[in-house]
């Protein structure tokens, strides 16, 4: 999450949400100790987010984290990547190189996405996690190293280990602080604090600092499932911001792939309910989706002011101070 990057990872771990914040609180209290945390989570939830918050509340946070993602660098290069090697220990060797490991070395070192690490390097990896030491390439010893191990994955673990696509022991060795971040749909609350929170930044990052979100845009937020989590959500804010023609963010500035407006849900329909109840649950959720919008919520139902006024007015529902859009079309 590239706008995250301009501030620290403990401003960017924002959440509203009760497991998240119970998650907050069992990173903190393991960030002191060398313990390896494995953190899982679907694409874009903020894994490294909250390995940078970990090693932040670190005592090793004034050493610059060390990162890899394994799924971005070949695999016939990644052993050299992590281990490093000595001089002539290949064709185009010309000069020793540290790994990144030896980088780490007294900081903290982030395996991202350490499912797809090639079996024959989980094997090295192993080693490093039992011993402390790595081997460089065509090294005669090995090197002393003193890291505090992070590993990501999207993916299901125990389900390759079972199809022997990972190692087992490497697996109990990463897995001491199992730690698995909710995807967003699952922690609805974070979506307007995350959403705020974005947009303040990209504001920010791109000299937009006057936008902001609208009452309708939060709501068009909340009624998206975010297959692309957090990541995806960032996108969508900082695409908005740059659209956006008034400090203001509508609901038609939030340009979300896929999405069609769902003012009602199938699942509020209960299977012997009465036509006046369920009219009743569409109007209520009608204005619920439009933010008590009632002009909006008469125009998507297809009555008039009036109507919607009269069918409150049976509800018990307080009248509000009818606008004057309301009263002209009422």
């Amino acid at each position: 999450m590239e706008g995250v990057n301009e501030m620290s990872a403990e401003q960017a771990v924002r959440t509203a949400d009760p497991e998240m914040k119970r998650l907050l609180h069992l990173a903190s209290n393991v960030a002191s100790s060398r313990a390896t945390i494995l953190i899982s989570g679907e694409s874009g939830t903020g894994k490294e987010i909250l390995a940078r918050y970990i090693h932040a509340k670190s005592p090793r946070a004034s050493r610059r984290l060390v990162a890899v993602n394994c799924a971005a660098i070949p695999a016939d290069l990644l052993e050299s990547e992590l281990f490093g090697f000595e001089k002539g220990a290949f064709t185009g060797a010309v000069q020793m190189k540290p790994g990144k490991f030896e980088l780490a070395n007294q900081s903290t070192f982030l395996l991202d996405e350490i499912s797809e690490m090639p079996l024959i390097l989980q094997a090295k990896l192993l080693r490093v996690i039992q011993e402390g030491e790595v081997e460089r390439l065509g090294a005669k010893a090995p090197v002393k190293v003193n890291v505090r191990l992070i590993a990501t994955t999207n993916r299901d673990l125990p389900a390759m280990v079972k199809a022997g696509q990972f190692r087992e022991d490497l697996y109990y060795r990463l897995n001491v602080i199992p730690l698995a971040i909710p995807a967003l749909r699952n922690r609805p609350r974070d979506i307007e604090e995350l959403a705020r929170f974005f947009t303040e930044v990209s504001g920010l990052v791109n000299g937009k600092s006057e936008k902001r979100l609208s009452a309708e845009a939060v709501q068009k937020l909340k009624s998206w499932k975010w297959p692309g989590n957090v990541r995806e959500l960032e996108n969508v804010i900082e695409r908005s911001i740059l659209m956006s023609a008034q400090p203001e963010i509508s609901a038609d500035d939030i340009e979300i792939a896929g999405f069609k407006p769902q003012p009602t849900q199938g699942g509020d329909l209960v299977p012997g309910m009465t036509i006046e109840e369920a009219e009743r649950r569409l109007i209520m959720k009608t204005l619920e989706y439009t933010s008590q919008n009632r002009t909006k919520a008469a125009q998507l139902l297809g009555i008039s002011i009036r109507t919607l006024r009269n069918k409150l007015h049976e509800y018990g529902v307080a009248p509000a101070g009818a606008t004057v859009e309301e009263r002209s079309n009422g």
